[in-house]
């Protein structure tokens, strides 16, 4: 799985935002995007889209129940603001299904392989751009980390989030090849793994 470290160094190259937490600044890659919606609530905004200033908070579990705790959203927006009860819950589901829509994507677009004799011929040809492997897959888990390498690997998802994503029943090892839709899947499993810390243990 992708390490934080790795995340930030391959995604240096990104504009710098500062955890309003942890006071680190960062490539927006390792962060989530809050805005203050009209009516003064926190909103996420996982797209980078929506108007309004940022509030940045890295992806991470205790950084978020910190900037609720502690207040920090309303200091950083200098005014008074609501923050959503479920915002923990309601961002792991978001983040979920970002990666289960990337991935129907992928395979809309012809670019996603499934199933364990398949994805490791990919691995094998090399075509692959991020593996993924559902955090409750039964065996051959070893065999793909093994064969993936140094290629990135999805570990948040559960197998019926990959099943869902595909469209197909119990997926659980599916690739997408390189290229952009490849850089996507990982950006959002990473953001998920920090709020879901993957339980997957490769060695099985």
């Amino acid at each position: 799985m992708a390490t934080h470290a790795h995340m930030t160094k391959a995604h240096k190259s990104e504009p710098a935002r500062r955890c309003i937490a942890t006071g680190d600044s960062m490539p927006t890659h390792g962060l989530i995007r809050f805005v203050v919606s009209p009516d003064g609530m926190i909103v996420p905004d996982l797209g980078e889209r929506l108007p309004g200033r940022g509030i940045w908070v890295s992806a991470d579990r205790s950084a978020i129940m910190q900037a609720v705790e502690r207040k920090l959203f309303a200091r950083a927006a200098k005014a008074q603001v609501n923050v959503p009860e479920d915002l923990l819950a309601t961002l792991e589901t978001m983040l979920s299904k970002r990666c289960q829509d990337t991935i129907g994507l992928a395979k809309r677009s012809d670019l996603l392989v499934v199933g364990y004799d398949r994805v490791l011929e990919i691995l094998a040809q090399g075509g692959a751009g991020i593996v993924a492997i559902a955090s409750d897959a039964g065996g051959g888990r070893r065999d793909i980390a093994m064969a993936a390498g140094k290629l990135p690997i999805a570990g948040s998802l559960t197998n019926a989030e990959l099943s869902a994503g595909a469209g197909k029943g119990a997926v659980s090892f599916l690739t997408i090849l390189r290229g952009g839709l490849a850089t996507s899947l990982q950006r959002e499993n990473e953001r998920l793994t920090g709020l879901r810390p993957a339980e997957m243990d490769e060695k099985q």
